[in-house]
């Protein structure tokens, strides 16, 4: 049987806020469960757990999630979204591995 990865996104009570931003961020993004411990959401056919469990952990640059776009149009909006109000780590530019990656 097939096991696909399902990542966890641990949140310190803003996990429904989170998954609630990642689905207006990405199109074919659905919640798919809600309770006051976890929210779940579908992008693309990858699941995604946003877990409320305090203040012990933060989300950290450790983890990174690769997002296959469509159009540069659709690469635009995302990092728009995404950067404004976070931390650009990398910039968006043309690297070996993509040409459009940040």
């Amino acid at each position: 049987m097939k096991k696909p990865i399902y990542p966890c996104l641990w949140f310190d009570g803003k996990a429904k806020e989170a998954a609630d931003f990642y689905c207006s961020v990405f199109a074919d993004t659905k919640i798919l469960e809600t309770n006051p411990m976890v929210t779940t959401f579908d992008a693309s056919g990858q699941k995604f757990m946003c877990l409320n469990g305090g203040p012990m952990f933060s989300i950290n640059p450790s983890i990174s999630f690769f997002v296959v776009c469509e159009s540069e149009t659709e690469v635009s909006t995302a990092w728009e979204k995404l950067t404004k109000e976070g931390s650009v780590l990398m910039p968006l530019g043309a690297y070996p591995w993509s040409e459009k990656y940040g």
